[in-house]
């Protein structure tokens, strides 16, 4: 009996471990692998942005998304870029055109005017008594044109201060000032010397004298120095706008390569041959590239010839015609003052030696494309030649004695006088210059208007792929959702 009882109670233990409720906790793997979970969901909720976004860049969709955002970026920098360049180019030029050039011509013009006035001066006094009226009138035809071009050069100068260095521009001012002081003294002192000539007082030569040194110390040398400063601000620009855009070329061209490579990227992960949005990009890219090789190539030939064909020639020309005025100052001069011909004449010797140098020289670099003709430069040769010979029979005269032949052949108005020989010469350089002139201006104004619209339309192709590239790579990114 006792052993029933024992064995009965044996089971029902047995029993009450085998069967368990159906409302019991789970087993504690299921436990520990929900807290894993739970706790994996917390750190990643807690995580960075930043780790984030390196993790989905580092999936399909994120370098779609990463490669969309570097080539729409690049579009709009390169399209920039090029824009700003290219404007800048052309708004040089156009400055050239408008303020530096006519810079540069008011200040030769300006040279050569107080030149002829100082010659016109000299010979009105060696003529002795009351000058001829056309004398008189180049003397005062000379003076009113330099008084104009002080007032451009002075204009252009206020203009371009912001563009020059703070050195040039004090410069400049200095002979500014120097000019608009010493011409209105110089033109008493010559009327006062006129005036005296006049009356037959020797002090009339003092006076001449005297306004001769102002304008052989300070009024031309100012003068020269503002032309050569301006002639500078011509050449300056020149030398870099005859330098193609290289730094737009390899923004270009970076980005061409970056859009080859985008377009294989997708052939390989998207089993498509083309992506339409991609190769729109491209292509737009591509004739922009086109468009600024043949404008940016044309605009660098062009300026180069305005260099090499005009604004060269064109300076040497003008220093050849301040050196015309130079030794006909000289010229005139050794009549007035008899004490010093040497330095007189080896001053015209010089000069007129300089001049045939730089015609010979301007001969030997002219070709068929040269604005400056053969036929012009072997006239202003020939004219020279013949100012010489007559100078030499001049000279012959005045050691001999005959100060009234010499004065004659001087300032007469004969087939044989230097004075003709001086004007022939002076006209033929005024000549030279005036088709150069027009030849650099030609060639400038080609130039700006090849550029023209360049940078404008390189910027609009370049934000047309920014956004044919946002078209076709949406799609594509898409997918993956």
């Amino acid at each position: 009996m006792t052993g029933d009882v024992s064995h009965m109670r044996t089971a029902l233990t047995r029993a009450g471990r085998t069967i368990r409720p159906t409302s019991s906790a789970p087993p504690i793997r299921q436990v520990l692998a929900d807290r894993r979970d739970l706790v994996a969901a917390a750190r990643q909720r807690a995580q960075s942005p930043l780790t984030t976004l390196r993790h989905y860049a580092v999936t399909s969709p994120g370098k779609l998304v990463l490669i969309l955002v570097i080539l729409a970026l690049a579009c709009l920098t390169a399209g920039l870029y090029a824009s700003n360049t290219l404007e800048k180019r052309t708004q040089t030029l156009q400055e050239m055109i408008d303020r530096t050039e006519p810079l540069a011509e008011a200040s030769q013009v300006l040279y050569s005017s107080l030149s002829i006035a100082d010659a016109a001066a000299n010979s009105a006094f060696i003529s002795g008594g009351l000058e001829s009226p056309e004398l008189r009138t180049r003397y005062s035809d000379a003076l009113a044109t330099a008084s104009s071009s002080l007032i451009t050069a002075a204009g252009t100068t206020h203009d371009l201060a912001e563009s020059e260095n703070a050195t040039a521009q004090r410069e400049s001012n200095a002979d500014l000032r120097t000019l608009a002081i010493n011409i209105p003294a110089y033109s008493g002192l010559i009327e006062t010397a006129r005036t005296n000539n006049r009356l037959g007082n020797p002090v009339g030569s003092s006076y001449l004298g005297q306004a001769s040194t102002m304008m052989q110390d300070k009024i031309l040398p100012a003068a020269q120095r503002l032309y050569e400063r301006r002639s500078r601000s011509i050449a300056d620009p020149q030398s870099t706008l005859t330098v193609p855009p290289w730094g737009v070329y390899a923004a270009l061209i970076v980005l061409i390569v970056g859009l080859v490579a985008t377009s294989r990227y997708l052939r390989r992960r998207t089993r498509r041959r083309f992506n339409i949005g991609v190769l729109a990009a491209l292509i737009a890219v591509i004739v922009g590239t086109v468009w600024l090789l043949a404008s940016g190539l044309m605009s660098v030939a062009a300026t180069n010839n305005a260099r090499i064909d005009g604004a060269d020639p064109l300076r040497d020309l003008t220093s050849a015609r301040i050196m015309t005025q130079q030794a006909r100052s000289a010229e005139t001069l050794s009549l007035v003052r008899r004490g010093d011909q040497d330095d007189l004449d080896r001053t015209f010797t010089d000069a007129t030696t300089n001049i045939g140098r730089t015609l010979d020289q301007l001969g030997k670099d002219r070709d068929d494309s040269s604005a400056v003709s053969a036929g012009q430069l072997y006239n202003a040769n020939y004219v020279l030649a013949r100012w010489k010979e007559l100078d030499a029979q001049v000279r012959s005269q005045m050691s001999s004695g005959n100060f009234a032949r010499a004065r004659t052949m001087t300032v007469g108005d004969g087939p044989n006088s230097t004075a003709k020989a001086y004007g022939d010469l002076d006209r033929a350089l005024v000549d030279t210059i005036t088709t150069t002139r027009l030849s650099f201006r030609d060639d400038i104004n080609t130039a700006q208007r090849v550029l023209g619209y360049t940078g404008t339309g390189i910027l609009l192709l370049t934000l047309f792929a920014g956004v044919a590239v946002i078209i076709g790579l949406i799609p594509r990114i898409r997918e993956y959702r």
